[in-house]
């Protein structure tokens, strides 16, 4: 296939196209992003695939430019965003340019020339749990953002399945639980934590460090993507976890322990505005659907991703 992947400099994004380029020798990938500061070109195994992979260095809401490419592709999938959520607290426009009228431009590019659409987004489009609930998440659930970055994320996948609905597009989403591994941006806890205690700095831990996130290693979200694209429903949403829930300060504490370092090194700090509370994904649909599991548990994804930082990655 010829695929185009937008958002391929970044974090998930590089990942996915060297683990796809890796197993797929046929395939071809055209990687497009804007290269701002959490993306890095360097991430994607460049020796390892040749002719086979291209960076075009562009914006997903340029639709002329999108359509140019798309119209020779098989399938887009949509890594492209703005991500961090207090970026979108402190300056909410560009996260409603990149996350909605981008999706929007590639999605009239998709329509346009009958192309293959999938978008990754979120656990955050469906808000916070309370701490002491059972409570999960899943395909059922009903949207509700709290944050400017979550709400452009849900409005993107409705706009998706308008599309769908509307257009009769060939397109699919997935909403994925916290990510971390190689090539994370250290904006985000995990290489926060990691990076900063390497050099012996004080880590600070939003609020009283209670919040849970429910994590998945970034390889095991690369082959649930990839069981949604080879086995997946046209039009369906798809959830996808691991099922590791756990609080922030037992992940800090862990890579902490696992760095040989005191945990007098993490500090308090005063909570985000509107910062979550709880995160749960049920992947119960994803599972029976495509026969996905994760491969990695919390703790051996954890001691790959500080060989990563220790080691380079």
């Amino acid at each position: 296939m010829k695929l185009v992947v937008t958002g391929g400099a970044g974090f998930i994004g590089s990942n996915f196209i060297n683990y796809w380029l890796s197993r797929y020798k046929e395939d071809t990938i055209v990687n497009i992003d804007k290269l701002t500061y959490a993306a890095d070109p360097h991430n994607v195994h460049l020796k390892e695939f040749g002719d086979r992979y291209r960076l075009v260095k562009a914006d997903i809401t340029e639709q002329q430019t999108m359509s140019e490419i798309i119209k020779n592709s098989d399938l887009v999938v949509n890594f492209a965003a703005e991500s961090h959520v207090d970026n979108s607290i402190a300056s909410p426009s560009q996260f409603l340019v990149s996350n909605y009228m981008g999706v929007f431009s590639l999605l009239e590019c998709t329509r346009k020339y009958d192309v293959r659409f999938h978008q990754i987004s979120t656990d955050e489009v469906y808000g916070s749990l309370p701490l002491d609930s059972s409570e999960t998440f899943d395909e059922n659930t009903k949207y509700n953002p709290k944050n400017p970055y979550s709400a452009t994320k849900a409005a993107a996948d409705l706009l998706v399945n308008s599309y769908i609905n509307t257009y009769g597009i060939k397109a699919t989403i997935s909403n994925c639980s916290n990510n971390f591994g190689p090539y994370q941006h250290p904006e985000k806890l995990i290489p926060k934590t990691i990076t900063m205690a390497l050099k012996n700095e004080k880590i600070p831990l939003y609020g009283n460090g209670e919040q849970i996130r429910d994590w998945i290693y970034v390889e095991d979200h690369c082959r649930a993507v990839e069981s949604i694209l080879t086995k997946g429903r046209i039009g369906e949403t798809y959830l996808i976890s691991s099922r590791n829930e756990k609080r922030n300060i037992d992940v800090v504490k862990k890579i902490l322990e696992m760095l040989g370092k005191s945990r007098d090194m993490i500090y308090f700090t005063k909570d985000r505005l509107g910062h979550d509370v709880r995160y749960s994904i049920n992947p119960k649909k994803l599972e029976k659907a495509t026969g996905w599991k994760p491969v990695y548990s919390f703790e051996d994804a954890l001691k790959l991703t500080i060989k990563s930082y220790t080691e380079g990655n």
